[in-house]
């Protein structure tokens, strides 16, 4: 029979995922951040290095951690009751702290003015429309995390990162040139503290945290709360035979 775990057991379990969580944000912003300013905001190479940077964490970490490394996806598994609001607290307190020491380095390495090139900024459009960009974008990113790394029929083993990475590069290509894309409170806090610069700095606390809230839940309700709806072709419909896994629980 195995023993309970000890509170200092907890404490190091806790830390550990804490700590894979920091370097999975330092790395966004050191990677991410960085390539925004060394690349004069070439769109390809944003978008790349974002994604890349993700997909290669949640593959090196998300076992450990659960590869969230963004403090609006920590708040989807709080509200969904998939981690412990203790933890989550962990989370985001290594989440910020691992995007304040990038930007940090980023800003002795480069300096003003090039550092303002890590902050996220809105262009070419107004404030709330902004906002709706960074909603719609962090719907996406959480929509994957949850289609993958959540839901037990997903592809998380077979593809890791992959998908995530992808859907971070592809939400750049789009909402870059318009708000940077940050879809991730973190990432606009590092910089935006290093940098002492906070215009219009609500849209990315706000606009992550409803998208990811909204694309959490609905994610929940539409597939993992009830019952699985039937596959086209499956003896309900007197064709053929159900695949395993067409239900799933949380």
């Amino acid at each position: 029979r195995r023993c309970p775990q000890t509170s200092g057991a907890l404490d190091e379990n806790v830390l550990r995922r804490s700590a894979a969580e920091f370097v999975g944000a330092f790395t966004l912003i050191c990677i991410g951040g960085g390539a925004g300013i060394v690349t004069g905001q070439d769109i390809v190479a944003v978008a790349l290095a974002n994604g890349l940077a993700i997909g290669i964490m949640v593959s090196n970490l998300g076992h450990i951690s659960g590869g969230h490394f963004n403090p609006a996806i920590t708040l989807g598994f709080l509200a969904t009751r998939r981690i412990t609001a203790p933890l989550a607290v962990a989370y985001w307190v290594a989440q910020f702290a691992g995007a304040t020491v990038a930007a940090l380095g980023l800003r002795f390495i480069l300096r003003q003015p090039a550092f303002a090139g890590a902050i996220p900024s809105v262009h070419g459009i107004d404030a709330g429309r902004a906002l709706v960009v960074e909603m719609v974008l962090t719907f996406f990113l959480v929509w994957a995390v949850w289609a993958t790394a959540v839901d037990p029929g997903g592809a998380f083993k077979a593809i890791a990162g992959l998908a995530i990475g992808l859907t971070i590069t592809m939400d750049v290509f789009m909402g870059g040139p318009l708000t940077g894309a940050s879809m991730n409170p973190a990432r606009a806090f590092g910089p935006q503290l290093v940098g002492n610069f906070w215009g219009d700095g609500w849209i990315y606390y706000l606009g992550p945290v409803v998208g990811a809230l909204v694309a959490a839940f609905a994610y929940e309700y539409l597939y993992l709360r009830p019952q699985r709806p039937s596959v086209v072709g499956t003896p309900e419909s007197g064709v053929a035979e159900p695949r395993p896994g067409d239900t799933a629980t949380s």
